[in-house]
């Protein structure tokens, strides 16, 4: 009987017998492609490394290996922002995990893989991350080439790629509960905004879907005219011209309720709106979604607090394992949030 050894794993993927040991050790000059395809014929075909060879892998894992973040922002801007937050957990765990964390920003809008080198690749190489966390949404393309070459987790979006893990918000409940809020205080006319995102956006089309299903649920009218900055045939609007529109349905058709996408979002609308004579939530109910804390002399949002600590650790968590098995199914992982009753809520004023 034939012994299965590596020499008959390259034979049967037509590559070197090196670069299936170094696949086999998950070192980071070989792609997660092709990691992934030695250990599916490794396991496929039966292989079982040999007592020592275990040992040396185990010893050599014993080293700290270097785990990258790429984030989605031009800038460290952390004016409203979540990634902090998500960094935190992820370098708690690391600690635990005995694993370097080394971070790079990104511009989404200015990374073009196709159009030859980017520093963030060489960046990759010349840190040596044997895998990456991606924050915030990237586009599809770059983030096949990156799953190509070092295994991915990504958090708070969603891709299409069949070999990256998913760590995310459970977005239709979240908006639910806020659409619930709502209600109970007396609101029937509810809308819907975001923001516009040159890049990515799944997230705020999950957070609509649980909009849509919470106006339905408790039999509110729906009014496309209320929902803003979600379909792709509508017009882009600006910060500035989505408070114009929220004023004037506010004053028009009293369409008092509003659920932000995100926090990030609620605060300046609220600003915006005092600006325009409307008091919230005198005239007008906001709530959002993260539960960041609020700017100076803003009331606190009532939203839906993200536990996003928990978001990064479990991400670094999920990272690992997909670094160790990289043929292991795609999982998606939802972490529920938890509802903030803050002071942007009122009944509304009968008309």
């Amino acid at each position: 009987m034939q012994s299965i050894n590596q020499n008959l794993i390259a034979k049967h993927l037509g590559i070197s017998r090196a670069t299936v040991s170094r696949s086999l050790a998950n070192h980071p000059a070989i792609s997660a492609e092709t990691r992934a395809k030695v250990h599916g014929a490794a396991e496929a075909l039966g292989y079982r490394p040999s007592p020592g060879r275990m040992l040396r892998r185990h010893v050599k894992f014993a080293k700290k290996i270097t785990i990258g973040v790429l984030i989605g922002v031009p800038a460290q801007d952390v004016t409203m922002a979540t990634f902090p937050h998500i960094l935190k957990g992820v370098r708690d765990r690391a600690e635990i995990e005995r694993v370097n964390v080394d971070i790079f920003y990104q511009a989404p809008g200015d990374f073009h893989p196709e159009t030859g080198r980017q520093p963030v690749f060489r960046h990759m190489r010349e840190h040596d991350w044997r895998g990456t966390i991606l924050i915030y949404p990237f586009e599809e393309t770059a983030v096949d080439l990156i799953s190509r070459k070092v295994s991915t987790v990504a958090v708070l979006e969603n891709y299409q790629h069949p070999g990256i893990d998913i760590i995310d918000t459970d977005d239709a409940q979240a908006i639910l509960s806020m659409v619930e809020c709502l209600h109970a205080a007396g609101h029937r006319r509810i809308g819907f905004l975001s923001w516009h995102y040159p890049v990515g956006g799944h997230w705020v089309a999950r957070r609509f879907s649980g909009y849509v299903e919470a106006v339905y649920y408790y039999g509110l009218e729906f009014n496309p005219a209320w929902v803003l900055n979600v379909h792709r045939s509508t017009p882009v609007l600006t910060p500035t011209q989505v408070a114009e529109t929220v004023a004037r349905l506010v004053r028009e058709q009293n369409v008092a309720a509003w659920v932000c996408a995100a926090d990030h979002q609620a605060y300046p609308l609220m600003q915006e709106l005092k600006t325009r004579g409307l008091d919230v939530p005198g005239d007008v109910s906001i709530t959002g979604v993260d539960g960041l804390e609020p700017p100076a002399s803003f009331p606190r949002a009532t939203s839906m607090r993200v536990p996003h600590e928990q978001i990064g650790s479990s991400a670094l968590t999920r990272l690992i394992n997909r670094i160790e098995r990289p043929n292991a199914p795609r999982r998606k992982i939802l972490v529920e949030a938890e509802l903030v009753q803050g002071e942007t809520v009122a009944a509304p004023r009968r008309k």
